[in-house]
């Protein structure tokens, strides 16, 4: 599994995660779904939305990504619409399995990530390098 390394460990203040630690071996890996999003959505999901959104555009920007250390659960948010599958054929529950970001879709949901000056996502330091193990 590829750890993203500088990438933002969670939304500061929050539970809210952004990449796993640890490669499931006994399970594999969580398969990515589409999650709906609701507009009665809380404040906080929003908002970790957005973020998620920012480091992966400070990261990664138009190009074709691994999902490596990503948190599944909140790639799923943002799967089928603003992130989507970047070969074919795609396997969802592959720690392996290469991710981009559809800019077009992106912008028109989250305007304030690609707005002109907009600022980089707060690092919380939770990225710690943990020496290559997984």
């Amino acid at each position: 599994m590829l750890k993203h390394r500088g990438f933002p460990g969670r939304l500061p203040g929050t539970d809210h995660q952004f990449v796993i630690r640890h490669a499931n071996h006994r399970d594999g890996p969580a398969k990515l779904v589409p999650r709906e999003r609701y507009r009665d959505r809380k404040h906080g999901d929003r908002l970790a939305d957005s973020a998620f959104m920012a480091a992966l555009w400070a990261h990664f920007g138009q190009d074709a990504f691994e999902r490596g250390n990503l948190d599944a659960g909140r790639l799923s948010w943002l799967f089928g619409r603003e992130v989507v599958p970047a070969e074919d054929p795609f396997n969802p529950a592959s720690y392996d399995a290469l991710l981009r970001i559809d800019v077009k879709r992106a912008r028109a949901a989250f305007p304030e990530v690609f707005a002109e000056g907009a600022a980089p996502p707060d690092q919380d330091g939770d990225d710690r390098d943990d020496g290559g193990r997984e």
